[in-house]
């Protein structure tokens, strides 16, 4: 395999700003970073020292006075806001078990773990020195956030540099990052460097390391690492010196010679991208897979159950990224790593942390989703924290259509079936929150789950229902080819999807995503008029929506009666032209009933059914159908 070297790595960079330039996207500044990083890893200690110089791009409109960064690991000590935070949770009672037990709302990852970590298993992350353009600053540290006055302000559009000198403390594998995973992985690395804050069109966002998610500044980055040659390393970007490491880096026929000495330089250059993450490990094995336009990596410790799922899980990429890039579009990068490591999943750019010692079909499952996360995380990238729905959601529904697709077993199966039964359960429990909550302020771990993933989720399948499937996965494609390394918002999101069907979607999301109202449509009454019928539908929920409403004769006979809302101020296609369909004036929210004149005789009626493709999330369906007697 062909690996880039760093002069391709800044053409892929060039190539990705004529992309922006050659494909019309909305005009919107963003920050842009350089970083360029030296670590030294003292394995044995779990310690490591770095040094970073950061090339700081002012594209904002503003003159910044103080810049921000993280220290995510400051998070792994006893007393900490994710330790208070997450012991609060814990006590919290989200329901009962068969047997009666009482089920509390822990993240069962983290517990009170964080409250019991002794000195030499805590994590930090230590600021020895900081310069901005050459000049000692002044900063100050709350737990997870650097703040930095600045002793010269950075004009608007201009560009300014940072030089750190910092050290770290591996913490125990917790959450996300650590040493010692369960699986008996050495070092997952995820947010292990001081990481600038996102500034943006709503200002700083110095979020606390609390639960969740991430926002980062798009840029390059060049990091070496410094270790124990026995160690094998996997991490986002290009690595550079694969002739001095080999591991399965090196190409087919290149001769590795390592240099002498204990330690190995490990060089990779990551081009546009807001994060970067990397994992180490004495017994990795590393295979590739070839996949259209770009190589998949994986690293995974062997054994009697890896040794299969995971080749097997390589040969399964390239089907499965067919589907992704017709869907949700191309994959711009020329590598993608899956590693062995963390406490779960959890994605990164060009590269994932995942657990590895599951089913086949598990890992699959785990795969899949952290990939997606490439195009909402990764590429469009909204704020996690404001809009955990369009991270977490949209990938969710991408992951489960990419698996029925791929699966042969579930191959036409709905996808969503078990999702809304899921978003269901929480729209009958009292831990429902408005989506927009941020992500580390639901009151619960089961509210910011059920939202983010699967209601989130239910608000692109249920957009299929309102203005079409196809329509909508050709939005997802706009949606894509607009807004990518943009950082789009909810609005952006709906905007694009009201210019590809004509249709008027904010009420959508006032109502789904902005509000914890329900969707219940019922059958009212049925009265008998002659050759005709007249239905009487009663919106008994407190969100309006269009309805698909099916009649079927007692010839077989079907015929599909489409009522939109008023707001919509347009109608979806005919998504089945095998199916006769009426198209019926309007209903105005603000009446909760609508009487519906089909043209068929009482007597001839088999049954009658609201939204048969049951993608409406219909809180309770039991008044949706009526069967002749």
């Amino acid at each position: 395999m062909k690996h880039p070297v760093l002069g391709g790595c800044i053409a892929i960079a060039l190539m990705a700003g004529s992309w922006l330039q050659s494909n019309a996207q909305s005009d919107r500044w963003q920050q842009r970073v350089k970083y360029k990083m030296d670590v030294n890893v003292d394995a044995p200690a779990n310690k490591f020292t770095g040094k970073q110089h950061l090339e700081y791009y002012n594209n904002s409109p503003d003159t910044l006075k103080k810049v921000f960064y993280h220290l995510y690991w400051n998070a792994f000590q006893p007393g900490s806001m994710m330790d208070v935070r997450s012991r609060e949770l814990g006590k919290v009672v989200i329901g009962k078990t068969k047997d009666g037990k009482e089920v509390y709302d822990w993240d069962n990852r983290v517990r009170d773990r964080i409250s019991k970590l002794k000195p030499d298993e805590i994590g930090y992350q230590k600021v020895l020195s900081l310069k901005h353009n050459g000049k000692p600053q002044n900063y100050k540290v709350v737990e997870t956030i650097l703040e930095v006055v600045l002793d010269e302000p950075v004009a608007p559009h201009s560009t300014t540099t940072f030089d750190m000198e910092f050290e770290a403390q591996v913490p125990v594998q917790i959450r996300r990052s650590g040493r010692n995973n369960s699986e008996g992985v050495d070092f997952s690395m995820a947010q292990w460097y001081p990481k600038m804050c996102e500034y943006d069109y709503e200002g700083w966002h110095p979020t606390p390391y609390i639960a969740r998610e991430f926002y980062g500044v798009w840029g390059d980055y060049d990091v070496t690492i410094n270790m124990d040659k026995k160690y094998v390393i996997a991490a986002t970007g290009y690595l550079q010196n694969p002739e001095q490491i080999g591991h399965g880096y090196e190409t087919a026929g290149m001769k590795v010679k390592r240099p002498e000495g204990k330690n190995l330089s490990w060089h990779f250059v990551a081009p546009n991208v807001h994060d970067f993450v990397w994992a180490a490990d004495p017994d990795y094995r590393h295979i590739t897979q070839q996949v259209d336009g770009f190589t998949a990596h994986f690293f995974f410790i062997p054994n009697d159950t890896t040794n299969v799922t995971w080749p097997a899980l390589a040969k399964r990429i390239p089907n499965a990224y067919a589907y992704i890039k017709a869907h949700y579009g191309a994959y711009p990068y020329k590598q993608y790593s899956f590693i062995q490591g963390g406490d779960g999943g959890m994605e990164y750019p060009m590269a994932t942390l995942i657990m590895g010692n599951g089913t086949a079909t598990g890992l699959y499952g785990v795969a899949m989703h952290e990939w997606m996360h490439s195009w909402y995380q990764g590429m469009l990238a909204t704020n996690e924290s404001l809009y955990p729905w369009m991270d977490e959601g949209f990938t969710t529904f991408g992951e489960e259509h990419v698996i029925y697709a791929t699966t042969d077993s579930l191959k036409g199966k709905w996808p969503m079936e078990d999702t809304y039964k899921g978003y269901f359960r929480l729209a009958a429990s009292p831990f429902e929150e408005n989506a927009m909550t941020h992500s580390d302020h639901y009151n619960t771990n089961y509210g910011y789950s059920n939202n983010a993933y699967r209601k989130g989720a239910i608000f692109l399948e249920q957009l299929g229902y309102i203005i079409g499937d196809q329509v909508r996965d050709s939005g997802l494609i706009s949606y894509y080819n607009e807004w990518r390394f943009k950082h789009p918002n909810a609005n952006d999101f709906v905007r694009v999807m009201e210019k590809q069907s004509g249709i008027q979607l904010d009420w959508y999301k006032q109502y789904f995503i902005q509000s914890t109202k329900h969707i219940d449509y019922g059958i009212d009454s049925i009265i008998p008029k002659g050759n005709k019928t007249t239905v009487r539908l009663r919106r008994v929920g407190q969100m309006p929506m269009p309805v698909d409403f099916l009649v079927i004769d007692k010839n077989g006979n079907k015929t599909m009666y489409y009522i939109p809302l008023t707001l919509m101020f347009g109608e979806k296609p005919n998504e089945d032209p095998s199916v006769k369909r009426v198209v019926k004036d309007g209903w105005y929210w603000t009446n909760p009933t609508y009487d519906l004149e089909i043209d068929v005789p009482y007597t001839n009626l088999k049954s009658i059914e609201i939204d048969p493709s049951q993608r409406m999330a219909d809180v309770d369906r039991s008044n949706n159908k009526a069967v002749a007697e």
